[in-house]
């Protein structure tokens, strides 16, 4: 059995890659760990993968896995995680701003602490302000809206008991949310480790400022699919239905009072020269829609063969 499964993506990272697993090596050498590297090269248009090669010919625990174009970090971690076969899979980024000598904490969280997953919190980063100021709000928002308390949700450098990984799905631009996955997945023992943050020594960084938009949105996807997936009816259902009764009643309250005035022969405008009249319609409309769409989805919800997948631990 392996010990350690590090999982790395990668993106046009020729220079660094050489340094990093001899770095790795030597760390699990001291440590007398069993491990396995797995370099994912997500579509690079460099010399990356013909260093992978080399490298694993020097190294027999090391593989690599190339993909025929960029399909983004999520891709390339959920193709890591399904080849990784350590006790504990910590992945981290390619660029040499994690240090591989955070491996032996990070595990000895996982197998004698008993974490589920161990997140890295780069607590002094040595990053632009254009990157860091951004972050801190973006983790703010995640840490109110989750309900985990993570510094750092979007580091690259995380320790994961293995049945943690093989029962959660990671795709799109979720792995800034795997945290939140694996407490959905009912894996609730997060923990968080001060980590050490090296400045880029080679290359740019292939992140722009566009992740930060795609982070909140993937952030509302995530939340809406852990909550509220298998009962979206709860969700559209309840709002359409208080946003049809609001106006309904308001429409009921604007003829009673049209039928008072003229009963009593005081003068009155037409409803419907009333602006209430309009928020009220609007109201039963919007509502009505709401309550069909949530109908529809869990339809949709009903009819998918993951509606009974179920995460067991245990069976005696």
């Amino acid at each position: 059995m392996t010990d350690i499964s590090v999982v790395i993506p990668l993106l046009n990272e020729e220079e660094s890659l050489p340094e990093l697993c001899e770095w790795i090596a030597r760390v699990m050498s001291l440590n007398k760990y069993s491990y396995q590297i797995l370099l994912i090269d997500d579509g690079s248009t460099d010399n990356s993968w013909n260093v992978i090669e080399e490298l694993e010919k020097k190294d027999e625990n090391i593989s690599g896995i190339k993909f025929r174009r960029n399909y983004g970090k999520s891709g390339a971690l959920f193709v890591g995680f399904e080849r990784a076969k350590g006790d504990v899979v910590i992945t981290m980024d390619a660029d040499l701003q994690d240090s591989p000598d955070e491996i032996p904490g990070l595990y000895n969280m996982i197998m004698k602490e008993k974490y589920d997953l161990v997140s890295g919190w780069k607590k002094k980063r040595y990053d632009p302000i254009s990157k860091t100021l951004p972050s801190k709000f973006f983790n703010r928002t995640a840490r109110a809206v989750t309900g985990i308390k993570l510094h750092d949700f979007n580091c690259g450098l995380k320790a994961y008991k293995r049945s943690v990984i093989k029962n959660i799905e990671v795709y799109g631009e979720m792995h800034r949310y795997i945290p939140v996955l694996a407490k959905q997945a009912g894996f609730k023992n997060i923990g968080e480790k001060v980590v050490e943050h090296h400045e880029r020594k080679y290359g740019i960084s292939k992140f722009g400022m566009e992740r930060f938009v795609k982070g909140f949105l993937d952030l509302m996807s995530v939340i809406f699919i852990t909550k509220w997936a298998k009962r979206p009816m709860h969700l559209f259902g309840s709002i359409g239905t208080l946003m049809f009764i609001f106006g309904f009643i308001a429409a009921g309250y604007l003829g009673i009072h049209k039928i008072y005035c003229i009963s009593n022969n005081i003068p009155a405008k037409l409803v419907v020269d009333s602006a209430y009249f309009y928020i009220a319609l609007a109201s039963m409309i919007i509502g009505a829609q709401l309550f069909i769409a949530g109908f529809l989805a869990e339809l949709v919800s009903r009819s998918s063969s993951s509606r009974n997948d179920y995460k067991i631990e245990k069976e005696i």
